[in-house]
């Protein structure tokens, strides 16, 4: 039960969390998923219809055949899908009426593929074109901590930092120190003509347009001069996913206009971009990250794998 009232009629009202049903997990290779997607739907009272990556389709049918005999579990509660034929994948995302929600999980181009065929409702995990930006008021030692590790601690995922936004005050002495850090990190670091006009015989490689929207996924990043908070809160407005972005300042009313002004399902003050997992977060596993508006945004699990409904108790009411 979420919550429960009385109206003046009489009518108690009682607001509860039902499942959605049958859900639909489309995931690429990590069989992990496969474990942590089948746990939190049926723990949330769903369903569950796999579809994974044919790297893993044998490790897939071995867990989902011993998860398929715990104790008490319906039949069919868990059903692995024939990984070695895409027909299944558009199959799946056309089952509206058979499969409530679908939730795709891997690169943007299977993510788009399933948003745009999709006859199903779709939870939208999104590709991650993440930014840390370092304020004229930032405590550089905490920056170098933060960027280094938002964008080296694992780079392949999707909360890793993929840009940096530095403010053009403290650019001339922050630069050379950062970009020296990152490249002795292994970073190739592609910079704009002001970064790269700082950071003389540093080899930065010039960034083109391509660059600022693009979700890199490997040890590189792109480094952008702004000229305030404002600029830095539009340019990731513009080119993020809306996924995770960070600012890194000692200004409380700086840090909270970035919060405010920020539309990323996760926005952080003097920390990690790569804090953005259910684990992190205190959930357990996760089904996925949103970075959509509906039905949830951010990192989701078992409260997002439910809906609601009302039940009303009455004792002969009527409308006049």
């Amino acid at each position: 039960m979420v919550e429960e009232w009385i109206r003046p009629n009489g009518l108690r009202i009682r607001k509860v969390r039902v499942p959605l049903g049958v859900v639909g997990v489309i995931y690429e290779s990590r069989p992990n998923v496969t474990v942590d997607a089948t746990a939190l739907a049926l723990k949330a009272g769903n369903a569950v219809v796999l579809r994974g990556g044919r790297e893993a389709a044998h490790t897939n049918e071995v867990l989902v055949e011993f998860m398929a005999q715990a104790p008490g579990l319906p039949a069919g509660a868990v059903e692995l899908l024939d990984s070695r034929s895409r027909d299944s994948v558009d199959e799946l995302i056309r089952a509206r009426g058979l499969v409530d929600v679908l939730v795709p999980r891997g690169g943007a181009d299977l993510i788009n593929r399933v948003v745009e065929r999709a006859t199903v409702p779709v939870i939208e995990t999104g590709a991650g074109n993440c930014h840390v930006y370092v304020d004229k008021a930032a405590d550089l030692d905490l920056a170098d901590r933060i960027v280094v590790n938002a964008k080296t601690q694992r780079p392949s995922v999707c909360n890793a930092a993929e840009k940096l936004l530095v403010h053009r005050d403290l650019a001339g002495e922050y630069l050379p120190r950062i970009v020296q850090t990152l490249q002795g990190q292994g970073v190739e670091v592609r910079g704009d003509a002001e970064t790269r006009r700082l950071t003389p015989g540093l080899q930065v490689l010039p960034a083109s347009d391509e660059d600022w929207g693009m979700e890199y996924l490997d040890l590189r990043m792109a480094v952008h001069v702004v000229g305030s908070l404002q600029e830095a809160i539009d340019h990731i407005n513009r080119y993020s996913t809306m996924h995770s972005d960070a600012i890194i300042t000692r200004d409380e009313e700086s840090a909270r206009q970035f919060l405010n002004q920020v539309d990323s399902s996760a926005v952080y003050w003097n920390a990690s971009t790569r804090f953005t997992d259910g684990g992190e977060f205190g959930f357990g596993a996760e089904m996925g990250i949103s970075t959509q508006k509906l039905h949830c945004r951010g990192p989701f699990g078992l409260v997002e794998l439910t809906s609601t409904k009302y039940q009303i108790f009455g004792s002969g009411q009527v409308r006049i």
